[in-house]
């Protein structure tokens, strides 16, 4: 426990020497917050055929310390540079039992890799790594986009088939901003509601490369957009909408992958193992409704069709999805609500059910605003799932968070 304190320390003058002490110019924002996060996971490992993972159930306790700093740099009136960054701290049995942990998070898949272990010792790390990192320029209808940024194209809230750029994943508790893409972006605003994109991914290896252009319009009060491009040896084509069928929000997106796409390249330091060689083709499309009820109730509920994809197996210790494969199963079906009890207690409850892989996932959360820009949170993840089913050996997580805004 005494390590644990001199860790905390040490990680919090490191985020004391990023914070500013000085006033800084009117055309300079810094925004971030940090994060304290210890959690408990309990996961069945399977045999992965490699010596260093022993197979069977486990427990550890992790503790997580995360500073996040946003830098906004307005240089005229036209241009603006975005330097968004996360700084965190591991400590506890994962790094000191599992020796690929560390090498999983160290891991940068952009054109340029900005990932940064500073610290590594036996059983904690220091890692540091820019998820947004671009220069802007904006200009009447036109806007350009150069560098690390979220190409944020989806649509849907619970799964975004539209979002080859930057996939999100249901299961991560700690990443609200969600990652990034080394990428440039040209957008024109046509009119109202309406824009055309164009992004590009590049890579050292052209097989990698994704590049995509955006439609997006709005006709009788629904938002519809149309996607087409390159995804890593496959060409795409899809689109979403947005609207409302009487007092619920209706959304939908879908996307057709076709060519000789493959989930073996995924990186070497994932603790997954590969994910299923995909076919020719696949089609993706999820669809959801939302309502907001008069006593404050949010509730949301999505299905997601994954024709050609799932996988042979998942982790919560290293799960890995892609755009062209963006679930563990066939079919999810999934529910969110969200409740304020005062202005000071909110809960959530996620629930996901797979009808093919009898599995139902569950994740509750309850959060208390303790002051000003300081919040507390407790949740958990958990998996029931039959013997044969691939979150089998998934794992579940009980985890709290104090977290301050600055």
């Amino acid at each position: 426990m005494r390590k644990i304190w001199l860790l905390t320390g040490i990680l919090g003058m490191c985020l004391m020497g990023t914070l500013p002490s000085y006033a800084l110019p009117d055309n300079v924002q810094i925004r971030g917050y940090v994060q304290g996060l210890p959690l408990r996971l309990s996961a069945e490992i399977p045999d992965m055929g490699v010596p260093w993972i022993d197979p069977g159930k486990h427990d550890w306790w992790e503790y997580r310390m995360q500073q996040r700093l946003n830098v906004r740099w307005d240089i005229s009136s036209t241009w603006t540079f975005n330097w968004e960054m996360r700084t965190r701290l591991f400590a506890g049995g994962l790094v000191r039992d599992i020796p690929g942990y560390a090498a999983a998070i160290d891991t940068d898949d952009g054109l340029v890799n900005l990932s940064w272990m500073m610290v590594e010792q036996d059983d904690w790390f220091l890692h540091y790594i820019p998820d947004r990192l671009f220069l802007e320029w904006m200009s009447g209808d036109w806007s350009v986009r150069l560098g690390r940024q979220r190409v944020n194209w989806g649509v849907t809230t619970l799964v975004n088939p539209n979002d080859v750029f930057n996939i999100y994943s249901l299961y991560d508790f700690d990443y609200p901003e969600r990652p990034g893409s080394d990428a440039i972006r040209i957008q024109r605003y046509t009119g109202f509601a309406s824009r055309i994109e164009v992004a590009v991914r590049p890579a050292r290896d052209i097989k990698e490369m994704v590049a995509a252009a955006l439609y997006a319009f709005n006709t009788r009060g629904y938002d519809i957009q149309f996607i087409s491009g390159y995804y890593r040896e496959q060409l795409i084509i899809g689109g979403g909408w947005a609207g409302h069928l009487g007092q619920l929000g209706f959304k939908g997106e879908g996307m057709v992958f076709t060519g000789s796409g493959s989930q073996q390249d995924i990186d070497s330091g994932s603790l997954s193992p590969p994910q299923n060689t995909l076919s020719q083709n696949n089609i993706i499309a999820a669809v959801e409704i939302d309502h907001m009820f008069s006593n404050g109730l949010f509730l949301i509920a999505g299905f997601l069709f994954n024709k050609e994809g799932g996988s042979q197996s998942f982790s919560l210790i290293g799960e890995s999805l892609r755009p062209d494969n963006p679930s563990f199963s066939q079919y999810q079906t999934t529910v969110m609500a969200q409740y304020a009890f005062n202005p000071l207690w909110d809960g959530a409850l996620s629930a996901a059910w797979y009808p093919d892989e009898n599995a139902v996932y569950l994740s509750p959360s309850i959060t208390r605003s303790l002051a000003t820009d300081l919040d507390l949170n407790v949740f958990g993840q958990a998996f029931i799932a039959g013997s044969t089913s691939v979150f089998a050996t998934a794992g579940n997580v009980i985890a709290a968070s104090l977290k301050y805004n600055f």
